[in-house]
């Protein structure tokens, strides 16, 4: 009996040590089955016709909640975005917060636990619900990701104080050259800070399945910690990856998109008098030349920074700000839009205490639902190396920029006046004569010599997609 028992005890663990390593190699095969799905890397060509949009949850309505934001999504789909890009969703510091004395709820940027949720704005499955809603909506989600700093009582610097830079005196210090007295400089030298960082990021895939994350500050984190850290975050799940950065290497590996601020600058140079519209064209040139064909490069009017601190878009563009729109929407790039701009939004919202848009009756809504609309619908504007460069055409004049992008038989055809005043122009040959314009759905008559009023923009379309 006892030697039946024994026989018939390791043929049990014969079998079950049989069942396991099948459901093993059924695992394996599956987690290979997915690795494999993962590489394809269906971004940067799945977002070729996407548009993004930057989120400001504090400010977006008067609960600043994911909840309460919600219902404001299908409204976002229909106007065309497909990114939703969210500010900062975790607990913020309270150690050396920035703003006034009452009342400061805090920077987004100076986070105090990076695997947890800011319970102003709600719990995580409340963002979940977001995130969910995005995927039904065909819509992206990508988190702003702070990896250059964190709030001075994140819980880091007492757990791995190894992982911080520290003045002679052993005490934290802000980044170089900031005035970010409310967060304490990350020191990338130590390996084991890339493992951890590379893990909370992970955290929000695997809990949240967000898509991505927007990178703050990316240029200031060593390439040594993006690279290996995005590599391993693609195994996870494809992601779609952002830096605010405007520099050529951040594109070597890890990410898709970086910020034009570069373009940006010179809008806000041409508005204020200071550049000619005659500078686009060779600005376009370089950029091209500097990032190649491939990287995507992201076009603004306005952004959380923008907004607050330089000024609102009519502060800044005045009577142009339209103009100035379309010029994002339609040259090479993708378009951001920030929270608020499709109401016209004309105030500086307050960074560090609750200050609600006020939304109104959406007054831009449609002009921004035409661009998008015509961004996704005509290859010659997608992005990268999907869509077709912007070719200068000359009109004669300085202070207009007009351009062609042409993809097979589709081409976008744009005029600008980026003055305040009218200006005349020499019409080339192929332009001459009545078209519609895409804006307004009017025919516009077009003269050899023709005069345009001041900060008009004309958009000619043909697509035969």
């Amino acid at each position: 009996m006892k030697e039946r028992s024994k026989i018939a005890l390791l043929l049990f663990f014969l079998l079950t040590s049989f069942g396991i390593i099948s459901c093993g190699q059924e695992k394996t095969e599956e987690k290979s089955e997915v690795t494999q799905e993962v590489q394809e890397n269906k971004y940067p060509e799945a977002a070729k016709d996407y548009s993004i949009y930057e989120v400001n949850i504090r400010q977006y309505t008067p609960e600043g909640t994911f909840n309460a934001f919600l219902p404001h999504m299908d409204r976002l789909k229909e106007m065309g975005v497909d990114i939703l890009w969210f500010m900062p969703i975790q607990p913020i510091g309270i150690e050396n917060r920035k703003g006034p004395e009452e009342g400061s709820l805090g920077s987004y940027y100076s986070i105090r636990d990076y695997t947890a949720v800011n319970q102003n704005f709600g719990t995580l499955e409340d963002f979940r619900k977001i995130v969910d809603r995005a995927h039904e909506l065909d819509m992206i989600v990508i988190l702003d990701w702070v990896a250059n700093h964190t709030a001075f009582d994140h819980h880091w610097t007492k757990e791995h104080p190894d992982f911080y830079n520290r003045d002679d005196e052993g005490n934290l210090i802000p980044p170089m050259g900031t005035d970010w007295t409310d967060v304490a400089d990350l020191n990338y030298e130590n390996k084991k800070l890339h493992e951890a960082m590379r893990d909370e990021m992970a955290w929000w895939i695997k809990e949240a399945d967000i898509d991505g994350f927007r990178c703050d500050v990316a240029h200031e984190v060593p390439m040594a910690f993006w690279n290996p850290a995005v590599d391993s975050l693609q195994k996870i799940k494809d992601l779609f990856m952002l830096a605010e950065s405007d520099v050529p290497m951040m594109h070597d590996s890890a990410f898709h998109m970086t910020y034009g601020w570069g373009f940006h600058a010179l809008s806000n140079q041409i508005a204020e008098g200071d550049k000619k519209a005659s500078d686009i064209g060779p600005f376009l040139k370089e950029d091209r030349e500097k990032y190649g064909e491939e990287a995507f490069r992201m076009n603004f009017t306005s952004n959380h920074d923008e907004n607050s601190w330089n000024g609102t878009v009519f502060e800044r563009y005045g009577d142009g700000t339209k103009t100035f729109a379309v010029l994002m929407s339609t040259v090479q790039g993708m378009p951001l839009i920030y929270s608020g701009q499709e109401a016209a939004l004309d105030e500086r919202l307050e960074f560090f205490v609750k200050d609600t848009i006020e939304w109104g009756n959406y007054q831009f809504e449609d002009f921004y639902t035409k661009l998008l609309k015509l961004k996704r619908e005509n290859p010659a504007l997608y992005n990268g190396e999907f869509g077709a460069p912007a070719e200068p055409v000359d009109l004669g004049n300085e202070n207009v920029f007009a351009f062609k992008r042409s993809k097979d038989d589709n081409t976008v055809s744009v005029i600008l006046n980026l003055s305040k005043d009218p200006q005349s122009v020499n019409v080339p040959e192929e332009w001459v004569g009545t078209q519609k314009e895409y804006m307004s759905g009017e025919e516009v008559e077009l003269a050899a010599d023709q005069s345009l009023d001041p900060w008009v923009y004309y958009i000619f379309v043909t697509n035969e997609n």
